[in-house]
């Protein structure tokens, strides 16, 4: 005869470890990581046989071979504050210090949870991102004052998609129209020079490079699905704000000459440093970073950046984008060895963010889109750029794991 009570616990545990593994997806993680950790909470919480399929849009889960599944649909991303939570309820369920039932409930209140800072703070780091990557990028004044403007469009046309859910499928495209109009025109009245790369910086929070990445890192881990389909949703992503940025120059007629890949350098050495604390600043109130974490932003930053243009000065784009992203995957998993409730992703999404796969990614398809003679150059210059990166990520992660290791036996 069944026990009922049996019964209900393991049905509680399977809606645990489904709602985490949503939950875990929704931050960004890698699916391989996400079945990886969710392995390791069963064993604390009852279940060390459970079996978990994780993929980019949901996860299943099941107690042991055999047994009745579950399937948990992720429901949009999650901000890194969110995420903050999502690891801290993990650190507490592998410590065994909450159970089952008080971790749904933090879980359920996820979604719910309020901006950190008043929503006019929160916008206004969405523009500070822009600028300090331009600072970065292209570090000019007419420039700066562009990528500004630039951030304010996006923010308005992000709230108006954010009315209706079908309205998401065109802000890629409409928001690279209306900065490209901005910019380029600006350019064809004399105001700026660098047109191109000026039009990355408002839009490179919404690029798909991380998207892209992890799904590199996904196909190199094994996760043959969840990769593929990331690779493929990205690269789809990158043709519409290509089409954007294609269409705003078909329409004022730009000609070939204003928008080459050229980079101003107006301002001086401090505009680089200056940028990342900026880009630090602007994370921190765009995504509900609390305070005390960002030190850790602005260190891993720090370190990724100065790491990138090291290599990029002793070899090619090519070795610093390899190097930067080896340095971001360590320097945050090092972080989060150091504070145990802090996570990865917290840290290291800005530092991917400064890597801009995804502007690189944007600024070849737009010269192939614009200039086709020069396609097959940039497309390979770009492809190669977010392989380095994708393989720096494989190799950070695998010499984290190793320290990790150690750091467990070392505790032990």
């Amino acid at each position: 005869m069944t026990d009922p009570g049996a019964g209900g616990a393991d049905r509680d545990r399977r809606r645990l470890l489904a709602f985490l593994g949503a939950a875990m997806i929704a931050t960004g993680q890698p699916v391989d990581e996400v079945e990886d950790e969710l392995r390791e909470v069963g064993r604390h919480v009852g279940a060390p046989d459970v079996q978990v399929a994780a993929g980019p849009t949901g996860v299943h889960v099941a107690l042991a071979s055999g047994d009745p599944a579950t399937f948990e649909s992720v429901d949009g991303r999650l901000r890194l504050d969110q995420a903050v939570d999502v690891r801290l309820i993990r650190h507490l369920l592998v410590s065994d210090r909450i159970d089952a039932g008080q971790a749904l409930d933090r879980l359920g209140g996820l979604r719910g949870k309020p901006l950190r800072y008043p929503a006019w703070l929160t916008e206004g780091g969405f523009v500070a991102v822009a600028v300090g990557i331009c600072l970065i990028l292209q570090p000019g004044v007419a420039n700066l004052c562009a990528a500004a403007l630039g951030g304010v469009i996006v923010i308005g046309l992000s709230r108006a998609a954010g009315l209706h859910p079908s309205l998401l499928a065109l802000l890629p495209t409409v928001a690279a129209f209306a900065v490209s109009m901005l910019v380029f025109g600006a350019a064809a009245a004399g105001l700026l020079d660098g047109a191109l790369r000026t039009v990355l910086p408002p839009l490179a929070v919404l690029l798909p490079g991380a998207l892209m990445v992890t799904g590199l890192s996904e196909l190199a881990a094994g996760a043959m699905v969840a990769g593929t389909s990331r690779l493929m949703y990205g690269t789809v992503q990158l043709l519409l704000f290509a089409l954007g940025v294609a269409a705003a120059a078909a329409l004022l007629g730009t000609p070939a000459r204003l928008l080459g890949n050229i980079r101003v350098a107006e301002l001086g050495w401090w505009a680089a440093p200056v940028g990342l604390l900026v880009i630090g600043i602007g994370i921190t109130l765009m995504e509900g970073v609390p305070v005390r974490l960002t030190p850790w932003v602005l260190g891993v930053l720090a370190v990724t950046f100065l790491v990138q243009v090291a290599g990029q000065r002793l070899g090619a784009p090519v070795l610093g984008s390899f190097l930067g992203a080896t340095a971001a995957s360590i320097g945050a998993s090092t972080a989060e060895l150091v504070h145990r409730q802090l996570p990865r992703l917290v840290v290291f999404l800005p530092s991917f963010w400064l890597l801009v796969p995804g502007s690189l990614g944007l600024i070849g398809v737009s010269e192939i889109a614009i200039r086709p003679g020069e396609g097959p150059t940039v497309g390979l210059d770009v492809v190669g750029v977010i392989l380095a990166i994708a393989t720096g990520l494989l190799v950070g992660s695998v010499v984290s794991r190793a320290l990790r290791a150690l750091v467990g036996r070392l505790l032990r």
